[in-house]
C-alpha cells in the first residue's frame, strides 16, 4: 500500500499542469494521496476538481476570513478504489471527519461535540483551528490518517505564533487519545517545522531551540514520544534531503531548502504473536519512505536564472511529495464510502443533477425540432400550391387584358411600360421558378399564407428583399464589373414585380441612376481608403516612436543599475512588502539564486538600498 503527501500550493495549478485530476493523481500510482495548501473554498469544489475516475475524495476547505485567509489553506484525501460501495479495501476509509477536534460537521463521534481528551479547551479555541481547513482525518480500520497543513509563524507575530502553539497543542491530545484506545496513527503533510539542523540548509546555533522544533522532537521516539519520524528512521544520516524551497529566490537551483513535509506513525503491529518485543508498526509495516524528487519545479538542464532563466515559467509546486510504503495490510469487512465524500456535497451532487436536466432538456428539443421541421415542409408545400394557382390567373388576366387597373396588374407597371411589352412565356421562366420568386418576394403576398405564430412570422420576415442599395452598402466586392452586375441587378428586379402581381410596393429600378450611384460608392470607397492608409500609418510611426523611447529607458534604467560586489553583475530590484518604516522601499540584491555561502556560483549576499526618492510615502 503507497501514501503519498504532497503541498501542492493550489490545486487548480497542479490540475492545470497535469491536464485533469485524474492524471494528476495517475501520475503517483499511490493508493492514498493527501494534498495540502489545496486553496479551495466550499463553495468552489466542482467536478473537475474533486471528482476523477476510481478515486473517493474528502475535503476540508477554509472557512474563516481572518485576516484574508479566505481560500488560503485547505486540505484534501483521495482513495483509489475499485468500488465506493460494498467494498472490502482498506484504502476506502470507514469514517471521515473534517478537522479534528470533533466540533465540525461530519465529525467521527457524529455528535458534533468536541472529542474525549479535549474537554479542557475553550470551544471557541477548538472551532479557530478547525476552520482554517487544515485537518483531514480518516479512518482506515487498521489505522487513522492524519492529512495536515500545519500554520506557518513568522518570527514577529504572535498571534500566528499563539495560534501554532494551540493547534499543535490540542492535535497532541488527540493523538493521545486515539493511542490510549489502541489506534495506530498516520500522521502525513506539512507540518511547517524543520526538526533538526540535518532538515535545514541554513541552520544557525541556535536553530533547534525553536520551541516548535522542540515540541516536534517530544513526541518521537527517540526522546520518549510515541511517533516515528519515517524518512528519518530510514535515512538518519541523509544530508540536503529538502521538501520545500523558497519560490523567490531560485534555491531549488542549489537545493538550498528544508525538509518541512513529513510521514509519521505510532501504535503497534498488526502481528498476533505473544512475544511482540521490538514489534511496533514502523518496524513491521513501514517499507519504505523518500522523496519524490521528479516533482520539483527545477530540474537539471534548465537555464540557470543569471543566465536568461529567469523568464523561464517553472511548472509545479514549491514542495516535493513525500512517498511511503506500507506493507502486511490486511482487506477489511465490507462498508461504504462516508457521507463526507466529495459525491455527496451539494455543488458536486447539483451539477451531475443539471447535467442530467440538460440532456433531458436537449431530448425535448430534438423532438420539438422534428416536429417543426414537419410542420415547415407542411407549410412550404401549401404555399407551394398556392403559388401555382395565382400565378395560373395570373397568366390568364394577362394574356386577356394586359393594360386593366385591377389587383393583378398593378398601374405603375403600366406607367414604365413593361406589362404590356412583356410576355412571361417568352422569357422561357417555369411555374416552378416564378413560384421561388413569389416565395422569396415579401411580406405582401406572405400575409395571405396562413400564420401560425411568431416563430413562422420570424421565418418569413428572414426571406424578405432587399432593396438594390443594401447590396452595394454590403459588398464591396461589386466595385468591379460594375455594368454586368447592374444589368444583372435590374434583371432580377424586373422579373419579381412580373411574378408577384399582388404587390402594389414593387421597386422599379433605373439602370442610369444606379450606374452613377455605383460611381459615387466608389469614390467615397475609395477616399475610406486613402483614410485608412493615412491612419495605419501615422499609427505605425506612433508605435516605433513610442517602442524607441522605451528602449532608450530601459538603458537609462540599466546604466542606473549597481553591479553586485560578488560577481560584478547587474543586480535585480525588490520592494519591500512587509509592514514596517521600511515598506514600499526598494532595494537591489544579487541577481543569483540563493544557495550556501561555500558555493561560489550562489547568491552572493549583495544588498544595497535604492535611492531614498523611490520610497512609497
Amino acid at each position: 500500500m503507497k501514501i503519498v503527501t504532497y503541498n501542492v500550493n493550489g490545486l487548480r495549478s497542479r490540475i492545470s499542469q497535469f491536464g485533469s485530476l485524474h492524471k494528476l493523481l495517475t501520475s503517483f500510482d499511490a493508493d492514498i494521496i493527501c494534498f495540502q495548501e489545496t486553496k479551495l473554498r466550499r463553495q468552489e469544489l466542482t467536478a473537475d476538481l474533486a471528482m476523477a475516475d476510481e478515486y473517493e475524495s474528502y475535503f476540508s476547505c477554509t472557512r474563516t476570513v481572518d485576516k484574508g485567509r479566505t481560500g488560503y489553506a485547505g486540505v484534501a484525501t483521495f482513495c483509489r478504489v475499485k468500488s465506493a460501495f460494498s467494498s472490502h479495501e482498506v484504502a476506502l476509509p470507514i469514517a471521515a471527519e473534517e478537522g479534528f477536534t470533533g466540533l465540525l460537521e461530519n465529525s467521527l463521534n457524529g455528535k458534533g461535540e468536541a472529542h474525549e481528551g479535549l474537554e479542557e479547551f475553550a470551544k471557541d479555541d477548538l472551532l479557530k483551528v478547525d476552520n482554517e481547513g487544515r485537518c483531514v482525518v480518516t479512518d482506515h480500520g487498521h489505522f487513522v490518517l492524519f492529512n495536515l497543513y500545519g500554520p506557518r509563524a513568522e518570527c514577529d507575530d504572535a498571534q500566528r505564533i499563539q495560534f501554532k502553539l494551540t493547534f499543535y497543542k490540542i492535535l497532541q491530545k488527540r493523538w493521545e487519545s486515539l493511542l490510549l484506545q489502541g489506534r495506530r496513527i498516520i500522521v502525513v503533510g506539512d507540518l511547517n517545522i524543520a526538526p533538526t539542523a540535518l532538515d535545514r540548509c541554513d541552520a544557525g546555533p541556535d536553530f533547534e531551540k525553536n520551541e516548535f522544533r522542540r515540541w516536534f522532537r517530544s513526541i518521537l521516539v527517540e526522546c520518549g514520544g510515541r511517533f516515528n519520524d519515517v524518512f528519518r528512521t530510514k535515512h538518519p544520516d541523509r544530508k540536503e534531503a529538502f521538501t520545500c524551497w523558497p519560490q523567490n529566490t531560485g534555491a531549488e537551483e542549489f537545493n538550498y531548502g528544508s525538509r518541512i513535509d513529513h510521514v509519521l506513525c505510532a501504535g503497534s503491529c498488526l502481528h498476533q504473536e505473544h512475544d511482540l518485543q521490538g514489534h511496533s508498526f514502523m518496524n513491521c509495516h513501514v517499507m519504505e519512505c523518500d522523496i519524490l524528487t521528479q516533482y520539483r519545479r527545477w530540474k537539471p538542464g534548465n537555464t540557470l536564472r543569471w543566465k536568461g532563466g529567469r523568464s523561464i515559467k517553472l511548472e509545479g509546486s514549491d514542495h516535493a511529495p513525500v512517498l511511503t510504503r506500507l506493507l502486511g495490510i490486511p482487506d477489511i469487512a465490507h462498508h461504504n464510502t462516508p457521507t463526507m465524500s466529495a459525491r455527496y456535497i451539494p455543488m458536486i451532487r447539483g451539477l451531475q443533477q443539471t447535467l442530467v436536466s440538460v440532456l433531458m432538456k436537449r431530448q425535448v428539443a430534438e423532438q420539438s425540432k422534428s416536429f417543426e421541421t414537419s410542420s415547415s415542409i407542411s407549410d412550404e408545400n401549401t404555399r407551394i400550391e398556392m403559388c401555382n394557382e395565382r400565378v395560373k390567373r395570373s397568366f390568364e388576366n394577362c394574356s386577356t387584358s394586359v393594360v386593366s387597373h385591377d389587383e393583378s396588374c398593378p398601374s405603375n407597371l403600366e406607367a414604365e411600360g413593361l406589362a404590356s411589352d412583356i410576355d412571361i412565356r417568352s422569357k422561357g421562366f417555369a411555374n416552378d421558378a416564378v413560384c421561388k420568386t413569389l416565395l422569396m418576394s415579401g411580406s405582401e403576398h406572405s400575409q395571405s399564407a396562413p400564420s401560425n405564430g411568431t416563430k413562422k412570422k420570424a421565418r418569413k420576415s428572414q426571406w424578405s428583399q432587399l432593396s438594390l442599395r443594401s447590396f452595394f452598402q454590403k459588398s464591396s466586392n461589386l466595385r468591379d464589373g460594375a455594368d454586368s452586375s447592374n444589368n444583372d441587378i435590374s434583371i432580377s428586379q424586373e422579373d419579381i414585380p412580373l411574378s408577384d402581381y399582388h404587390s402594389n410596393d414593387t421597386p422599379v429600378v433605373d439602370v442610369q441612376s444606379s450606374s452613377s450611384q455605383q460611381d459615387e460608392l466608389n469614390s467615397s470607397a475609395s477616399t475610406q481608403d486613402q483614410c485608412e492608409l493615412n491612419s495605419c500609418s501615422l499609427e505605425k510611426e506612433k508605435t516605433n516612436g513610442a517602442l524607441l523611447e522605451w528602449r532608450r529607458i530601459q538603458q537609462v534604467m540599466q546604466k542606473s543599475i549597481p553591479l553586485c560586489k560578488g560577481h560584478s553583475e547587474p543586480s535585480v530590484a525588490r520592494i519591500v512588502k512587509k509592514q514596517g518604516p521600511n515598506f514600499g522601499r526598494r532595494f537591489y540584491v544579487c541577481a543569483r539564486a540563493e544557495g550556501p555561502a561555500s558555493n561560489s556560483e550562489a547568491n552572493c549576499g549583495y544588498f544595497k538600498w535604492a535611492d531614498s526618492k523611490s520610497r512609497c510615502k
